[in-house]
């Protein structure tokens, strides 16, 4: 799993109509994280936070909940 494979499933839940605008502006400070540091571990786990937070927001549906499940995993396994 690389980092740009990460990047593209949160990319495609920016995308999604049906996510928050709040849950969009936290992906969006993932991806931000996510593109400046290559190699940074506490980078790396600064943004699977991030997302983990967001996961829990009671407006987010079904499928982008597992997405942001699945984003999280491959993040913790870049560490």
């Amino acid at each position: 799993m690389s980092r740009t494979e990460v990047v593209s499933l949160l990319e495609a839940v920016v995308k999604d109509r049906g996510v928050p605008k709040n849950v969009k502006n936290s992906i969006e400070e993932s991806l931000e994280i996510l593109r400046k540091d290559d190699k940074n571990n506490e980078k790396i786990s600064e943004a699977a936070s991030i997302l983990d937070e967001i996961s829990n927001d009671p407006n987010l549906s079904v499928y982008s909940r597992t997405v942001l499940w699945d984003a999280i995993s491959k993040l913790e396994a870049l560490k």
